[in-house]
Parts: structure tokens; C-alpha cells; sequence
């Protein structure tokens, strides 16, 4: 199985635009893995990864656990845009421990506090990320067209621009106005074995998925829309290959404690943070998914988060199936675009040479806040009319 990735609609083969364009599915390569395979694009309307082949079976990824998945986009196809309309209750991001749809719907607290929630924003059905004062982050294949409204912190901010990454599915939003604080970047190259706290609008769960009665954990299931957060950690960085690039991956194990969490569709474009030692930094954005799976040969499959696929099928990158084995659990997992390799570039798109800020969000912040109170204390004082000549 690969990955899919997750939107609602196929990533376009090769699309121009004003500032760069769509790159075409060509091929992924993992660190260490040998040779790139071939990826092409499957009849579902989502591409697919072939693998190097273990002796399980399984093809080989990341280097904990042999396996075989295709990775699935984390879009919904139609359901992410008509699920917009939807009065229903919706929930998002998959947890292990609770399928409560109202759990970690606030930003987090303690140790947590300041982790990205108040960095989040409103694109479309899905999520971006402020990186700059007039600019954010989100992802290509989530789509969304010049002058759409991008919501943040309950304001509603027209788009103006969009700059395309060639080496990523990233894509950086301008827009008009500007923004109070901004995200800062993770830019060192240590994320393997990183805590994350990760946040998306995405699906819930669904239905158990079970194999001899055994519960291997669950599929996509509910509406989308409501923003949640959860935390895994980055298992190590997967080379996907040329016009995706690297991408940090995290299995769900449940191993994680209470608020360890995998993605669905509706949770791509979601921001991923790791805590550098002098606080949270935008480390990543939610791009895929492994999947799908199923309990037979034939068919379709389905989308699903699994703590162990044995006894399952998972698709391959030959359009079929491969039993899944193994002695230990084979948890699938979820792809965040990794941030730190693309910072320079990001930086010359919101910071220009000409442009470069003197503060980062956070001291931008504060720094108005200081100014604020001063204006509001020399406004307080009373006019002293000058001594007459």
C-alpha cells in the first residue's frame, strides 16, 4: 500500500499558474530504499507508490515496520465540499483512545499551550497555516482559486496571490490585509523521533475494522469540518520523490497515550509542530495517508486508521492487493510535507530581502501590545496648555 493523498479532488498532472506550477507524479524515492519507483496515477483518481517488496510481502518504508501500503490523499473526492453544508455534528482527526466527537475541540493547554492552534485558519474545507503577515501555508492539491476567502481568528481575509512550490506540494496564499502574528519555522534537521501535535478538520472515526473478531482499529467515518488536535511523533523522514519531496511520517500505534492520533480525508493542509526547545515551530503540513485496505482480493477497499493491518489486505502499486503478515503489529500511518528542508524558500516568498521583518510573530506581537499601552497611557495624561510667550 502507499500513500493517497488526501483532498477532494485528483492533484492536475501538470498546471500552470501565476507564481509556479503543479508538478507531474513522476517518481518517490524513500532515504536508503534503492531505487525510485515509478508512480503513476490509478483509475480511482489518486496517485500511487510502489515500494521495494520485503520478504513479508510488505513493501519496505519506514525502517520500523516493513510494509506494502499505497498512500491515500487526504482528500474526500466530492464529500469534502458538499460536507461544508452539513448542519450535523462533525468531527476530525482520528484518536485511539476516544471516538468522543468533542474531544480536544479547544486549543490545547499546559505543556501545550501555544503548539499552533492560534496559527490556524480557515481555507476552503480545509486549513492553513499563517506563516507571515500576509501570507500562509497550505498545500496544492486541496486546490482553492485566487480572491477566495481564507478565515482567521473569526476575520475573513481575501486572497490575492499564490506561490507554488516546484520541489512540494506546498503552496504559499497571499493576502490582502495583514496578519496580527505568524508561525515561526522549524529549521533544524532532527525531526525523526520529534514529538508533534498535529491539527485538522478531517473525519472521525467509523466503523470497527476487525479481522477474527480482533479490533485493528477503525474506519473513516462522520462529517468533516470542526478543528481538532492530536499528537504523534515523527517515526523519520520519507523521501517521496520529485515534485513531493520530503515528508515526515508518523505511525499510529497506540502506544501514544490519550491524544495519540492518524489523519483522514478533510485533515490535509494541516499543520504539524515541534516544540524546538524555545517553543512549537511549524515542522510540518498533512499531505497523505497509507491505504486503502480490504478483507478480500477484489474490490474498492476502504480508507482506514489502523494499529495493525495483519490479516488484511493492502493495496500495492499494481493496482492490487497484498495480504498483510508479519510477527509484530503493522500500524499504518499518515505524511506531513517536511517544512525545514523548504525554509529558504518560504522565506524568500513572505520575507523578501527588501522585506525582511526585524521581528518574528511572536516579538511583532508583544511589540504592539507595548506600543498599545503606551498610547494608551500618553492619551490618559492631560494637555498642558504651553506658557504664554
Amino acid at each position: 500500500m502507499g500513500p493517497r493523498f488526501f483532498a477532494g479532488r485528483a492533484r492536475p498532472a501538470a498546471v500552470s499558474s501565476q507564481h509556479g506550477r503543479f508538478m507531474p507524479p513522476e517518481t518517490r524515492t524513500q532515504a536508503g530504499r534503492g531505487e525510485p519507483q515509478t508512480c503513476r496515477q490509478a483509475t480511482d483518481g489518486v496517485h500511487t507508490q510502489a515500494f521495494p517488496q520485503s520478504d513479508t510481502g510488505l513493501p519496505q518504508r519506514p525502517s520500523t515496520a516493513a510494509r506494502t501500503f499505497r498512500i491515500c490523499s487526504l482528500i474526500a473526492r466530492f464529500a469534502v465540499f458538499v460536507a461544508l453544508f452539513l448542519p450535523a455534528r462533525v468531527q476530525a482527526v482520528i484518536f485511539y483512545s476516544t471516538a468522543d466527537p468533542n474531544y480536544n475541540t479547544t486549543a490545547p493547554t499546559g505543556t501545550l499551550a501555544s503548539s499552533g492552534w492560534q496559527w490556524v485558519g480557515v481555507w476552503g474545507a480545509f486549513q492553513g497555516t499563517v506563516i507571515g503577515p500576509h501570507h500562509f501555508l497550505a498545500v496544492q492539491h486541496v486546490g482553492g482559486t485566487v480572491g477566495d476567502p481564507f478565515v482567521y481568528n473569526g476575520v475573513s481575509y481575501q486572497t490575492i496571490a499564490f506561490t507554488d512550490d516546484f520541489s512540494t506540494d506546498l503552496r504559499i496564499v497571499e493576502v490582502s490585509g495583514g496578519f496580527p502574528s505568524w508561525a515561526p519555522l522549524y529549521t533544524h534537521n532532527d525531526e525523526s523521533g520529534k514529538a508533534l501535535v498535529v491539527f485538522g478538520r478531517g473525519y472521525g472515526r467509523g466503523a470497527d475494522v476487525r479481522v477474527a473478531n480482533g479490533l485493528k482499529g477503525w474506519e473513516w467515518g462522520g462529517t468533516l469540518g470542526t478543528l481538532r488536535w492530536g499528537q504523534n511523533t515523527v517515526v523519520e523522514v520519507v523521501i517521496l520523490g520529485t515534485g513531493w519531496g520530503d515528508h515526515l511520517y508518523a505511525l499510529f500505534t497506540g502506544a501514544g497515550g490519550a491524544n495519540e492520533c492518524h489523519l483522514a480525508s478533510g485533515d490535509s493542509s494541516g499543520p504539524v509542530f515541534i516544540d524546538d526547545g524555545s517553543g512549537y515551530k511549524l515542522a510540518g503540513v498533512a499531505h497523505a495517508v497509507d491505504g486503502p485496505f480490504n478483507t478480500t482480493t477484489t474490490g474498492d477497499g476502504f480508507n482506514a486508521a489502523l494499529f495493525d493491518a495483519r490479516g488484511l489486505y493492502a493495496a500495492n502499486s499494481s493496482q492490487g492487493w497484498t495480504y498483510v503478515t508479519g510477527a509484530s503489529p503493522v500500524p499504518s500511518g499518515f505524511y506531513a510535507t517536511r517544512v525545514s528542508v523548504r525554509a529558504d524558500w518560504i522565506d524568500s516568498v513572505v520575507f523578501p530581502p527588501d522585506k525582511e521583518p526585524l521581528l518574528s510573530g511572536p516579538q511583532a506581537a508583544i511589540l504592539l501590545g507595548l506600543l498599545a499601552g503606551l498610547g494608551a497611557v500618553l492619551l490618559s495624561r492631560p494637555v498642558v496648555p504651553p506658557p504664554p510667550c
